[in-house]
């Protein structure tokens, strides 16, 4: 399962690092504390619209934009099969890690299931060439 909290997390870090800033730098200028920055990027805060509209401002970015790009990402994901993992009921383990990817031509997300809680999500946008890794 992929969380949203931290595709938009990822989303968000990687707008700020490739913009070459510093947490300290955007969070001033969305006027939200370093702190609570860092737990939305790591995708352990859960951030309201107006937050979101604030970061993304600081960004120079649009919130349509940013949200755009989650979506793309999680559609992406969604549509790969072989995802979701069968757990064993007795000893509630996978018996081997379930591998998933996909493309659209921009984008190739690759999925990574270790058990029903713990997935990693790796996302490479061809026209930015940088990579972004989600794990859940």
């Amino acid at each position: 399962m992929v969380l949203l909290r931290r595709v938009i997390g990822d989303a968000l870090r990687a707008r700020r690092q490739g913009q070459h800033r510093t947490l300290r730098e955007v969070s001033t200028a969305a006027n939200v504390s370093l702190g609570y920055l860092s737990e939305i990027e790591r995708g352990q805060k859960e951030a309201s619209s107006e937050l979101l509209a604030a970061i993304c401002d600081a960004l120079g970015a649009r919130l349509s934009e940013l949200l755009s790009e989650v979506s793309n990402t999680l559609a992406l994901a969604e549509n790969m099969e072989g995802v979701l993992v069968p757990v064993d009921e007795e000893s509630g383990k996978t018996a081997e890690p379930a591998r998933a990817m996909a493309t659209d031509g921009n984008m190739s997300v690759s999925v990574r299931q270790d058990s029903p809680l713990k997935a990693t999500l790796h996302a490479t946008r061809k026209k930015q060439q940088r990579d972004i890794v989600y794990a859940a």
